[in-house]
């Protein structure tokens, strides 16, 4: 896409809302099932390599963040606002979405020998704090060679450097050389004692994502027609995922890895859900359908924060049942109110959406409040 190098202040996109909020809803459906021995295959992680609609939930966040980062900070810069206030604002943002991390990491014990320092928050706030700098100090080109260079820097890293003990390209759960940096540098602090998916190493490419959102945020504020925007987004997303598909064959498409081909397939698949979303919500304002995800994507940070801690907490409360045994109060609810009518996997995932719409409750009094928690 062509940008033009003169660009104009954007409305508030509607169809970002809408999009951030069917990705939040989504998050929430993946993370909370009735029991986690019995989930339709859709909504479980591909096991290594390989791609299912849940791979897709996280970069698609990262990518609507890096989307905002251009519309909201793009803004500040033009009203004339100085340069340290900005850069306050993104410091502060930081740190407080990486501390909500910790938070979630420890609760409820907090044991600082084994609390686990990278998490989705934690690698939320670093991709939001470097794509924000690199796009306050350079040009949209700029950008995007700085995100190509990063892609072909991690393939490098990951098929040429070898972990100890293990050959150059190994790419499996144990011998890949990121499993190795997070198991050097955090010990017991990381989600499995073998990898993280939240690593360090892989947080390189996870900055691509958020940088192919800012790149995006440019061309949504370009000065071209409405529907050269959508045809851009939507002919730039198929090229990426052309790309992404054929690295594949190299470097294996894998969530977990991060990997330069998973970015590419992903920020195409983002590009495209974008481009619908803008098409209907903004363009030919069909919004009816899109109003429970407006409402989410509205408070989308703090409802997903809140939703976590909520699944961590009922993890806590237990009951005896009939026979003597404890039981969780979410186990019970999920035996009771749904395992006792429905096949298991069916019954998990009404569990779920059950969990989904509660939320969605939630956030639909703070809409109607007109509470808009910012952090």
């Amino acid at each position: 896409m062509d940008t033009p190098s003169v660009e104009k202040p954007a409305e508030r996109m509607v169809s970002l809302d809408v999009f951030r909020g069917i990705t939040i809803a989504g998050m929430i459906l993946v993370n909370n099932p009735g029991t986690w021995s019995a989930i339709h295959s859709p909504l479980e992680h591909a096991a290594w390599h390989g791609l299912t609609p849940t791979d897709l939930v996280f970069p698609f966040f990262l990518f609507i963040v890096g989307v905002s980062i251009t519309l909201a900070l793009g803004r500040r810069a033009e009203s004339g606002g100085s340069q340290r206030d900005l850069y306050i604002k993104i410091a502060r943002r930081t740190l407080i979405i990486f501390a909500l991390g910790l938070v979630l990491a420890g609760f409820p014990r907090y044991d600082l020998s084994t609390l686990r320092i990278p998490g989705v928050l934690q690698r939320i706030a670093v991709c939001y704090l470097i794509a924000s700098i690199v796009f306050l100090n350079t040009k949209w080109r700029t950008q995007a060679l700085i995100g190509a260079a990063l892609l072909l820097v991690y393939w490098a890293l990951m098929i040429l450097i070898p972990a100890p003990g293990f050959s150059a390209g190994d790419l499996s759960m144990e011998g890949n050389l990121a499993a190795h940096v997070d198991r050097t540098l955090f010990g017991s602090h990381t989600w499995k004692p073998v990898y993280d998916p939240e690593g360090l190493l892989s947080t390189i490419p996870a900055i691509v994502t958020t940088l192919a959102g800012v790149l995006t945020g440019h061309w949504l504020r370009s000065r071209r027609s409405e529907l050269e925007r959508v045809a851009g987004m939507f002919v730039v997303g198929a090229a990426c995922m052309v790309v992404g598909w054929a690295w594949g064959f190299w470097f294996p498409i894998n969530k977990a890895l991060w990997t330069s081909s998973y970015v590419l397939l992903t920020a195409g698949l983002a590009l495209q859900f974008l481009a619908v979303c803008f098409w209907l919500v903004d363009i030919k304002a069909i919004r009816r359908w899109a109003k429970p995800f407006l409402i989410l994507g509205s408070n989308a940070l703090i409802i997903y924060f809140l939703a976590e801690l909520f699944s961590r907490i009922i993890s806590l409360v237990s009951f005896k049942r009939a026979d003597g045994s404890a039981a969780e109060l979410q186990t019970l609810i999920y035996e009771k109110a749904f395992a006792s009518w429905a096949a298991p996997v069916n019954a998990s995932v009404l569990y779920a959406i059950c969990v989904v719409l509660l939320w969605l409750g939630v956030a639909a009094l703070l809409y109607r409040k007109r509470i808009f928690i910012k952090v």
